[in-house]
Parts: C-alpha cells; sequence; structure tokens
C-alpha cells in the first residue's frame, strides 16, 4: 500500500472525507509504514494532502484516539501508539450498534461526567476556562454553520475533564473520543422532533449552565447542571428512538 505522502489524491465525496482520512492513516500504522512512537503528519499537512477542513482533520484524528490507535499530546503532536494488549477494557465503535447500546454509554457519562464537573468547579483555572470558553464559541459557530457541532461538543467535555486536574479523567475522555457523542452514533440533529437549530440551541444552552457553575466555583451547580446535561441527551434519545433509523456500520465513518 502506498503511504500517506505518495498516495494518489481520491475524489472528492460529500459525505466520506473523515472516513477516507481514518482508513489510510489506519491503513499506514497496521501494515507498519507509522510505527509506534511516530509522529502523523500536522494537521495542516493533513488539511493539504487530502484537501479537507480543520474540522474535518480533528474529527478524524479524535475517531483514531477512540480506536486507540494514536494519542495526541497538547502542544506537541499525534502519535503513534503501541498495540493494544488484549483483555483491556474497551469501547469500541461495535458497541455503539443500537440506540440501547449509546444509552448505556450515556449512563456511564453520567457517572463519571458530573463527578468531574464538580471537581471542575473547585479545581479550575482561568486558563481552564478560556479553553472552555473557546469551546463554547466553536460551539455556537459550529451551530450558525450548518454543522453537527461534534467537535467542539466532544471539545467542552473534554476541557471539564482537563479542569479536574486529574488527568486520568482526560485520559478516559480521550479514550473515548467523539464516539460518545449520542449524534455521531445515530442521526439525532436532523431528526430532532424540534429541529436541528432547537436541538443544538439546547444543547449549547445547557453546556453554558455547566460553565457558568464551573465558573462560579460551584461544585454541586456544577454537578447537577452536568447530570441534567447528560439526562437529557438520554431522554431526547429514547423519545426520538422511533424517529431515528441506524446508520449501518460501513456509514458510520461517512458521518461528516
Amino acid at each position: 500500500m502506498q503511504s500517506l505522502q505518495e498516495a494518489p489524491l481520491r475524489t472528492r465525496r460529500p459525505r466520506g472525507l473523515v472516513g477516507e482520512i481514518v482508513e489510510s492513516l489506519a491503513a499506514s500504522i497496521q501494515d507498519g509504514q507509522l510505527k509506534p512512537g511516530a509522529k502523523l503528519p500536522t494537521e495542516a499537512e493533513i488539511m493539504a494532502r487530502f484537501d479537507v477542513s480543520r474540522t474535518v482533520v480533528r474529527e478524524s484524528l479524535s475517531r483514531l484516539q477512540a480506536s486507540g490507535l494514536v494519542e495526541t499530546r497538547h502542544g506537541i503532536g499525534t502519535f503513534v501508539l503501541p498495540p493494544q494488549e488484549t483483555g483491556n477494557f474497551k469501547i469500541m465503535a461495535e458497541d455503539f450498534a443500537t440506540v440501547a447500546d449509546v444509552i448505556s454509554v450515556l449512563e456511564l457519562r453520567i457517572s463519571l461526567e458530573t463527578e468531574a464537573a464538580g471537581l471542575a468547579a473547585q479545581r479550575r483555572t482561568p486558563e481552564n476556562l478560556l479553553a472552555m470558553q473557546n469551546a463554547l464559541r466553536s460551539f455556537r459557530e459550529s451551530i450558525n454553520d450548518d454543522s453537527d457541532a461534534v467537535p467542539p461538543d466532544f471539545q467542552f467535555h473534554m476541557e471539564v475533564a482537563r479542569s479536574t486536574g486529574n488527568r486520568h479523567f482526560a485520559d478516559l475522555m480521550t479514550y473515548l473520543g467523539t464516539m460518545i457523542i449520542p449524534r455521531t452514533r445515530v442521526n439525532i440533529v436532523h431528526n430532532a422532533p424540534e429541529g436541528r437549530l432547537n436541538y443544538l440551541e439546547r444543547v449549547h444552552s445547557e453546556h453554558e449552565s455547566i460553565y457558568n457553575a464551573i465558573s462560579n466555583q460551584d461544585a454541586e451547580a456544577a454537578r447537577a447542571a452536568m447530570r441534567t446535561h447528560l439526562s437529557n441527551s438520554r431522554e431526547r434519545l429514547r423519545r426520538g428512538n422511533n424517529l431515528l433509523s441506524m446508520q449501518a456500520p460501513d456509514a458510520l465513518a461517512n458521518q461528516l
């Protein structure tokens, strides 16, 4: 197989860009062209190579992280990980095959992220607050750009995890990746009874409530806001289940 640098440009498809990048990088890792410890090309290099936006590149890298193939070191780059040992805890794409599976992961997140929000309120720094503000701003821009806003959604939750000051929260969120956002698994946004705009506006408002509680260093309010947000996500998913059509596994890579 040709390397990433040598592969010919592919015909641009409207909804397959993330899948193409993930497939190319994963293949280079799995056949040994990119070895454990090797640094992946920069976001700018991948953007130029595949003629895609930064949002698409970041979603692709998030999916590679979720698969356990790479890790991103803040301010340094993204690096290939050694093959995972069998028997370790895993949540893979196939674990999101049904709405019930997505709800199960949401229930795990309620336990994890509710406590993370409380710790974040107690420990956040001015830098943490700025990072959360940037994620909120990106979410707002994504709404206006007719996007599903998955990358900034995940980024906001990641910044809450980082604000705990406990690296294990952030490590677990990094491992799970953007597939923990329900609308990467099921077509919630465009089938939401209230419509795409109202759906995303409500999610954005819930994020702002979490941010405000953390900013005010109110741990109990932060826990309550996070629990409400994730519980609402679970209930929205349950209510909309009869309106949603689950996508085939091969189509999951074509979300963006």
